[in-house]
């Protein structure tokens, strides 16, 4: 039997904002008999409410079961959105007659590797498949290593020196021509998939060298989810034109968020005044937050976020290009490749209601983009 704490939470939980969402873990409920609200905070998996109800008498008040219901309500509609993208399985039918009727026959073995060949019961032909490394000399799991082992941290000649570890001979040139091949026929797939991310970003920029000229990377990434949602290179910090990362963060998302975060950077504030902000004021902005900041407003999280890509652009030694394949590279791997501690060793995608299976994320990927592009052409 429902208590009547319960009751009542259910009960404030159906009234419309009633409710405001700070955070993955953290809320304020209205207070049923003032003007004010409560704070709801999650530690150490236990809820904590500031009302004295709470707080006397150590139980479980109205308000946190009004957040668990709310959370339920959230976590129904995410899993009926959730967005799963497959490994793709062995072919069906014949590529020259469509015929179902086809059998393996054997294998190609080439330098590199093994090829399935398959055999056509209906015309005779035989055929092979390798979707998304056709001509390509190195095997489909030599190519996705590399890609694996550079975004993760290795140099470019680094992850060549593995390769010859596994017998395969390659320079280290060609490497990064399998990164930016792959990273564009990925990058042209995931951008027509929408995450759903929730209604806080972050925005800040991080000062990076390209051919020894300085620049500046400015990245919009969710706050709950880490997903980073845009990008964009610039020239300069101070004259920079923002606008068209809250565009394209507004384009992927398929939405504008209710808050922003950012650093005291006039460049924010002007794109926000003219891209964000209405009459009626649905996007608020925070700004001149700091690292040491207290509470859910502080920067920290942009932090942790520029120094993995510090880490990455030290190995580098610098970027060459602003349309350099290695930050789209970096953005798909922190994206859908890389699990976090702080999702509970989810990727940013799965939190984003869009799964990747497979042992072996980036043959999903590649092969996938590989099949819609087959399928458009």
């Amino acid at each position: 039997m429902e208590s009547s704490r319960e009751l009542k939470g259910k009960a404030i939980a159906e009234v419309p904002n009633q409710i405001k969402r700070l955070g993955a873990h953290s809320y304020h409920v209205k207070s049923q008999t003032g003007k004010g609200f409560y704070r709801i905070v999650e530690k150490k998996f236990k809820w904590i409410c500031s009302c004295p109800d709470h707080e006397y008498r150590a139980v479980d008040c109205k308000h946190i079961w009004a957040v668990r219901f709310i959370q339920a309500i959230r976590k129904e509609v995410e899993e009926s959105q959730v967005q799963v993208i497959e490994p793709v399985a062995d072919i069906h039918a014949c590529l020259y007659c469509q015929s179902p009727l086809i059998v393996r026959d054997g294998l190609r073995h080439n330098h590199y590797g093994d090829i399935q060949k398959w055999n056509c019961k209906a015309c005779g032909r035989y055929f092979t498949v390798n979707l998304g490394f056709e001509k390509m000399r190195a095997t489909p799991r030599a190519i996705t290593s590399a890609m694996q082992l550079y975004f993760s941290g290795a140099s470019l000649r680094g992850t060549q020196k593995f390769l010859r570890l596994q017998g395969v001979n390659v320079t280290h040139v060609a490497v990064y021509k399998w990164i930016q091949k792959y990273t564009a026929l990925m990058e042209k797939y995931l951008d027509k998939i929408t995450p759903q991310v929730s209604d806080t970003w972050r925005a800040d920029e991080m000062y990076v060298k390209m051919r020894g000229n300085p620049k500046w990377l400015f990245a919009l990434i969710d706050d709950e989810t880490r997903f980073w949602i845009a990008r964009e290179v610039a020239g300069s910090k101070e004259r920079h034109d923002a606008r068209h990362l809250f565009q394209e963060g507004a384009e992927i998302a398929d939405k504008k968020p209710k808050l922003l975060i950012t650093d005291g950077l006039a460049a924010y504030h002007d794109a926000y005044m003219r891209e964000l902000w209405t009459q009626d004021r649905h996007t608020e902005h925070v700004q001149h937050i700091s690292f040491s900041q207290s509470g859910y407003h502080n920067n920290n999280k942009m932090e942790r976020f520029n120094g993995k890509l510090r880490d990455r652009e030290k190995i580098m030694r610098s970027l060459k290009t602003p349309e350099t394949p290695i930050i789209s590279g970096m953005q798909i791997y922190h994206n859908y490749v890389r699990p976090h501690m702080a999702l509970d060793g989810k990727t940013p995608a799965e939190v984003a209601g869009i799964e990747v299976k497979g042992e072996n994320k980036w043959l999903t990927l590649i092969q996938n983009a590989c099949q819609k592009k087959n399928l458009k052409t």
